[in-house]
């Protein structure tokens, strides 16, 4: 590993802490993504991290506060976008018609995805937001 790679691995472990100590499982290798896409069940978000700061900034706490209301996810995974790339490649082989977006937050029901939240969606939007967004995917999706 090069000193920038270690870098930003150092860079990068807060924000992976953020996710995981919230309860998301992190999937850092395309067997990992395979693994849980194959036996699945139920309602998952799948969480892109990254270290973009304006919108990933938003983007986790917002996923996280997401989780507190009567209706949520079974499942929460999360990629990380530049740092654990084969299992992000093989995530977004799964969002089939979504465009690479980092941070972006993709609600599946089995293997298809029922909602996405593309970078765009979480720039230029306040945390209220894009938790209502989720919350809102979630109630419909959950039924």
């Amino acid at each position: 590993m090069n000193a920038y790679e270690e870098y930003m691995r150092q860079m990068a472990q807060p924000m992976r802490d953020e996710l995981t100590n919230a309860g998301f499982t992190e999937l850092t290798t395309s067997e990992e993504v395979d693994r849980f896409m194959e036996s699945t069940e139920g309602t998952s978000l799948v969480f892109i991290n990254s270290v973009c700061g304006c919108a990933a900034g938003l983007a986790r706490p917002s996923a996280i506060y997401s989780l507190n209301h009567e209706a949520k996810p079974d499942n929460i995974v999360t990629v990380f976008a530049g740092q654990d790339k084969e299992a992000t490649a093989r995530m977004r082989e799964y969002f089939d018609g979504y465009p690479p977006s980092s941070p972006s937050m993709a609600l599946l029901k089995g293997k298809e995805v029922v909602h996405f939240i593309h970078r765009h969606d979480i720039e230029n939007h306040s945390a209220e937001e894009i938790v209502e967004n989720l919350i809102t995917a979630y109630e419909k999706n959950n039924r």
